[in-house]
This record gives structure tokens, C-alpha cells and sequence, in this order.
């Protein structure tokens, strides 16, 4: 499975920020994801409105380390 991860911080709380991913099959692997996943962000950001992206990368499912 490929992770779209990325960071999301309130607007109203710049600071509090949180991690958040999305998954997506293997089909289209890492390229796939970076050609889908400003348009997967769009439609998370429309249903967040109080939120804002900070951050976003295309990784192997459960790679890296996750923040405190």
C-alpha cells in the first residue's frame, strides 16, 4: 500500500498541528499517488475547513516515524 501522509494545523491554532494519511492501492505506486494527491488533499480540505495543510508526502505504507 502507498500512504499519501501529511501534516494538517488549525487555522485558529497555527500550532497544533496533527498527522493524517490517506491510503491508495499499489496500482499507479509512489508517481501515482504524487499525480493523485493534490486532488485527494483538495476534497480532505473541503470537508476540514478550520484546517490547513501544512505538509504532504507519498511514502510506502508505514514508513518513517510518526510525530510526538
Amino acid at each position: 500500500m502507498i500512504e499519501l501522509f501529511f501534516v494538517t494545523c488549525l487555522l485558529a491554532q497555527p500550532d497544533r498541528c496533527t498527522d493524517r494519511s490517506l491510503l491508495f492501492e499499489e496500482r499507479g505506486g509512489l508517481f501515482g499517488c504524487m499525480l493523485q494527491g493534490q486532488s485527494e488533499l483538495a476534497r480532505w480540505i473541503e470537508t476540514h475547513p478550520s484546517e490547513r495543510v501544512r505538509e504532504w508526502k507519498c511514502r510506502y505504507a508505514g514508513a518513517g516515524e510518526r510525530r510526538a
